[in-house]
Parts: structure tokens; sequence; C-alpha cells
């Protein structure tokens, strides 16, 4: 399961230093690669909740397998690719079979503490989300890394042993399907809408139009202009189609009547949506100015990122079982602000050591936002549709991460500029500054049931 979840993470991350020699080998300038970025994005956030409704209806195995198959296509796509084009296909055929992974363990975690009687597995839902952060943020080092050793498309080439490895573990050890019931929310008010729900057919109407929402506003996010404001006018036409045909549908692709009244789920959807903007940003944002602006190899720039995957690993390993998760939210939030206030004090020449004190404080949201969201998540989400909402809370994550794109391109241009990584700074600034304003007024995050493990022992099998 940990195999499958990164699957994502460390094809989001890992392309962050590989953008300019991709460029540089096939003659592409910054905006033609910058598709590299979101066509995974697109795909992802589309697929993951699409796939997580299929891990809902069909059992996580089928899907996961699926899922690891065509990330091994990809990635052999990848690595033979002539040309940006076949390059970015590759990306979306990534971006669909990276998303089986998480949300079939996620569900596979919540089934497996049914049937024991554990009330939160926090040791695993810990493990989970620290192998996660690990990848997204040791991607663009490891990146570095196989760059040097084998060229950029060894950073297509690694999805083909890790796709082998899911596809043997998968088969081997995964269970058949599984089936969870609706449940009631954290705080103990009964889901709407929750009960058995027929599961003949797919929404497909319901998939177009989140797709065509999607679609629109990341094409706007890739070139926002004045004169291209009508894709945001087609996004708000084609998204409440889309939730209108959600209230109506009688198996809806995404229950929008059950997330309506589950206020507490959509905080932690916005939580994430902020948090990941922020961190983004500086994944991409930083690493290219890294490169550009401090004129660094791009392995040295993967290695400067180096204490940022340490912080994060450490603060998830040491808080991973505490049930604090407003307090982690508000510690992260508040590291943030300090990490993007020091990103003002960058200039050209900067000293090493202050490019590393802004990786190391980057470290604590990073070890401590995506475990407390994740935990959150756990307890607010109806069981029975426990993929679907873990694939969403991805594509916040994702639509988090093409806000950074679009503001990385509109502060940098054709370079990484200093000047230009300070107005990102800004706007991760404001950005962290909502993350913690919607964190200190969510009351609910208090009534999140404590992740601890009890003492009941799992049924003999």
């Amino acid at each position: 399961m940990m195999i499958g979840s990164i699957l994502n993470p460390i094809n989001s991350s890992i392309i962050a230093v590989a953008l300019a020699p991709i460029g540089a080998a096939l003659g592409a300038d910054a905006a033609r690669t910058a598709w590299l970025i979101s066509a995974l994005y697109l795909a992802t956030s589309i697929g993951q909740p699409l796939v997580g409704r299929l891990v809902d209806t069909y059992g996580p195995k089928r899907l996961f397998l699926a899922g690891a198959a065509l990330t091994g296509v990809a990635g052999v796509i990848g690595t033979l690719a002539p040309n940006l084009t076949v390059l970015v296909a590759a990306r979306v055929i990534l971006g669909f079979g990276t998303c089986a992974g998480y949300p079939a363990a996620m569900y596979l975690i919540r089934s497996e503490a049914e049937r024991t009687g554990m009330k939160s597995p926090a040791g695993v839902l810990t493990t989970l989300a620290v192998t996660g952060q690990t990848v997204a943020v040791i991607g663009p080092t490891l990146g570095g890394l196989l760059i040097g050793l084998g060229g950029w498309r060894s950073t297509f080439a690694i999805n083909i042993p890790l796709a082998i490895a899911c596809l043997v573990l998968g088969r081997i050890y995964l269970p058949g399907r599984t089936v969870l019931a609706p449940s009631d929310t954290a705080d103990g008010a009964p889901l709407p809408g929750s009960g058995a729900r027929p599961r003949d057919r797919l929404d497909w109407a319901g998939i177009l139009l989140f797709a065509a929402t999607l679609v629109s506003l990341l094409l706007f996010l890739m070139d926002a202009r004045p004169d291209r404001a009508w894709l945001i006018a087609l996004t708000l036409l084609a998204g409440t189609g889309f939730a209108l045909r959600e209230r109506r549908a009688a198996d809806p692709f995404i229950d929008v009547g059950v997330f309506a009244g589950n206020i507490p789920l959509l905080a932690t959807y916005a939580r994430t949506f902020v948090a990941y903007t922020v961190s983004y940003s500086f994944i991409y944002g930083f690493t290219q100015w890294l490169e550009d602006g401090r004129g660094l190899s791009a392995s040295g720039a993967g290695l400067l990122l180096l204490p940022t995957f340490a912080v994060g690993i450490v603060v998830s390993a040491l808080t991973g079982r505490k049930a604090v998760v407003r307090g982690k939210l508000v510690v992260g939030a508040v590291a943030q602000l300090i990490a993007c206030a020091m990103l003002l004090a960058v200039g050209d020449h900067a000293a090493v050591w202050l490019l590393v004190a802004v990786a190391v404080v980057l470290g604590l949201p990073q070890g401590l936002v995506s475990l407390a969201n994740q935990n959150a998540l756990y307890f607010q989400a109806d069981p029975a549709r426990m993929g679907a909402s873990s694939g969403l809370l991805r594509t916040f994550m994702y639509l988090g991460a093409m806000v950074a794109s679009s503001a990385t391109g509109a502060f940098f241009g054709r370079r990484a500029s200093t000047s230009g990584l300070h107005g990102l700074a800004l706007f991760m600034l404001a950005a962290a500054a909502v993350f913690l304003v919607l964190t200190l007024i969510d009351r609910s995050l208090g009534r999140v049931a404590a992740p601890q493990e009890t003492k009941e022992a799992a049924p003999a099998r």
C-alpha cells in the first residue's frame, strides 16, 4: 500500500528538477514544459475521485493492480518518448495510473480497522502519511541524482520497477473485495444521504461535468489573462451543472449532498487546498530559483531540499500518534508563514546556511499538515465512500498544485529571478495566512476522534 501510494507524489515532485534538462534536450521553452506539470495534475485531479469511486464500488485490489500496470506502461512511454507531445501523453497516463494507490490504501485501512475493532490505526495512518510526505519532498533530490546518473529519461524509467513491485506485491498480499458500510460522522451526527446505495453503473454525466470543470479551470490557470475570463465562466457553468446533476443522480459520482451536510470534511478539503498551494509553490518556485537565480545544478538544488525531507520525517514520526489535530495544523500554518517571510530575505548570492534554514522550517508543515488532514478525513468521511473521499482529498491537493504552478509561471516568466521569487513569496504568505485562519475558526477539529489504537484483538480467520 505504501509503494502504491507514493507513485503519485514521486511523479509530481521529481519533475521539478527535470524541466530544464527536458526543455534543453527537446528544444522546448518554459511555457511548453509547464504542460508536463499540468498534464499530471489534471489527470490526477479527475482520476483520484473517479478511481476512488471505483474502489468503493468494485473493491481496492482490482483497481490497485490496474493502476500499477498503467503506471508501468507510462514509464516505458516516457523513457522512450521522442518529443514533448509524447512526453506529455506519458504524464497524462501516469496521472491516471497513479490514482489508485492512495484511495485503495485508505479503503483497506478503514475496512481492516472495522474488522479488527480498532478505533483508529494511528500507526498505519502515520506510516502512510510519512511515506507520501517523504517521497514528495525527496522527489527533487532523487530527480537530481537520477538526472546526474542517467539523464532526464531516468525520472520516467523509475516508474517501471515501482510498477512491477506493486503488481507482484499487490497480487500476492492484497485481499479481495471488501465492503464498508456507511456510518456516522466523527461528531456523532448521521451523514446526510448515507445508507445503502445502488452500484450498478457509473455516473458518467457527473464524471464528464466534473472533468469539464477542472479542465476549463486549469486552462485558465495555465495562462491567466483577462481575455480568457470566458474559461472561468465555463468553469462556473460546468461546476453548477455538476452540482445539480449529483443532487439528482441515484448513485452520484461524488455525493454532494453528503459533503454539503458535512462541513468539517469540506473544511479539511479547503485547508488541504491552501496548504498545498504554499507547499508546491515552494517545491517548484524555490527549486527553479536555485537553478536559475542562484546558479546551482539540478543535483545541487535537489540536495538543498534534503533538510525539508529529514525534518518532515522526524516531525511525523514524533507526532504521528498524538491526537492534537488542531495543534498540528496551527503549528504547520505558522511555520509556513515564517518560511515565506524568510524567502523575502533571500538574494542572488544568499548564503547556503540561509537556504538550508528555509528548507528546515518548511520541513515542519511538511511533517504535520498532511498527516493532520488525513487523520481528520479518516473520521469525517462516510466509510462507504472512503475511496472517493480520499481521492477527492488528493484532488484538492493537486488543485493547490495547479494554482502554485500558475503562480510560479506568472511571477517568474522566462527566468526564475530573485525579484520573481520575492513576488511568489508574498503570494505564498497570503495563502499561508488563509490556511491559518481556516484552522483557527474550525471548531470541529476539537471533536475529531483521538487517533489512539484500541487494544481489541482481531478475530481469528
